[in-house]
């Protein structure tokens, strides 16, 4: 029996060690990643920068309380709301802590509003973290189950569906906020439109609701600007991000603009480890390199050589339908489930994974290269080619 709780349905395989788009298991055997560990390690593995950052910081100084200043937390506050044109960060160690901070600003907006007992829409699909608060936010009955009684305070609206996002808004004087993904992650990649964005942009005005965007796996360069909504002509009030902020060291961050930037004052809300000077410098690391290196336009640049490899590869694949997504945020949807690809794609040394069971993801480094990108296109052709035998 392992010492290790069984929370996770593992592939057989052990890595040691990585470099850029490549990792290594116990074996010496190398596999080109396409998953960088679920869109963290959007720099690659062992990236110089990020590398030199922690040790550094590990050398001088890992840890102090929030109860003092943190000059590294600073640094990277003021690099967020510069690329982002954000006014203030509350930072966390993980993504679901960041989506359960913008939950607490919602509701206490509220409350300073005179809401006794304040909503938010959240959409069908939606994945916002696996804590109670997130975890009634998020849109799937599977992972629920088991976990019940959820939080109240959360309604349902159909993802792409603005009409029915507006109608609850007006129909409930309790919503005062609206979040949403602009591209669903864990919900098969499906991807909100400008015109839907700028939609729920004009409701949340138009009404006084917070627009807040989770953009834990978008963020940080991954669609082809540093944060989605950069590309979609809006400005929301909140965005949450995490994932590929720290190249792998854990952390998370609520950003926040406006009329929400002032909400959650000292006794509001807090953390032991968030922000810590380790992974702010990580996190200051990932930001300059991403900036200075114009990493978000390679990733559109990247998407789009991969889209077309793929929709050319797959053109004549009975069992492909279509692509979705942005900039390397990819999802290659199949007209039937493939529940074995992953592990398929493990033995032919290509690291993905499947999400709403007929949706192959790829989220590889934004620092891919022509030929790697060429080599996922290949052996995903032969993957899903041997899906007709």
């Amino acid at each position: 029996m392992s010492a290790i709780m069984n929370t996770y349905g593992r592939l057989p395989v052990t890595f040691t060690s990585g470099q850029g788009c490549w990792i290594t298991d116990t074996e010496g055997r190398r596999y080109l990643d396409a998953l960088s560990g679920i869109a963290v390690c959007g720099l690659g593995h062992a990236h110089p920068a990020v590398t030199a950052a922690i040790t550094e910081q590990a050398a001088n100084l890992i840890h102090t309380s929030n109860m003092y200043g943190i000059a590294r937390q600073q640094e990277l506050a003021e690099a967020l709301t510069r690329v982002s044109g954000m006014e203030n960060v509350f930072f966390s160690n993980s993504g679901a802590e960041a989506n359960e901070a913008a939950i607490k600003l919602a509701r206490k907006y509220g409350h300073q509003k005179g809401v006794s007992e304040p909503a938010i829409i959240v959409m069908t699909k939606a994945f916002h973290g696996r804590t109670l608060a997130t975890l009634t936010a998020t849109g799937n009955p599977k992972v629920q189950e088991g976990f019940g009684p959820l939080v109240p305070g959360f309604i349902r609206a159909p993802f792409m569906d603005l009409a029915a996002a507006s109608a609850i808004a007006k129909a409930n004087s309790n919503v005062v906020a609206i979040m949403l993904e602009p591209v669903q992650g864990e919900g098969g990649l499906a991807t909100a439109s400008p015109e839907y964005i700028a939609g729920i942009r004009a409701l949340c005005d138009e009404l006084g609701l917070l627009m807040i965007l989770d953009e834990i796996q978008t963020g940080n360069g991954r669609t082809g600007t540093y944060f989605c909504y950069q590309q979609l002509g809006v400005m929301p009030d909140v965005v949450t991000t995490a994932k590929g902020l720290g190249n792998g060291v854990p952390i998370g961050a609520c950003l926040a603009r406006g009329k929400a930037s002032g909400i959650l004052q000292p006794g509001n809300h807090g953390s032991t480890y968030g922000g810590n000077p380790l992974a702010c410098a990580a996190g200051v690391a990932v930001v300059n390199t991403i900036v200075s290196e114009n990493l978000s336009a390679r990733a559109a640049q990247m998407g789009d050589y991969l889209r077309n490899a793929l929709n050319e590869a797959l053109q004549n694949e009975p069992q492909f339908d279509c692509l979705r997504g942005r900039g390397l945020m990819i999802g290659v949807v199949l007209k039937k489930e493939c529940p074995g690809i992953m592990a398929a794609a493990l033995e032919q040394g290509l690291l993905l994974n499947v999400t709403a069971g007929n949706v192959i993801r790829l989220l590889p480094p934004l620092t891919i290269t022509e030929s790697e990108a060429d080599q996922v296109v290949s052996t995903l052709a032969t993957l899903i080619a041997a899906l007709n035998e």
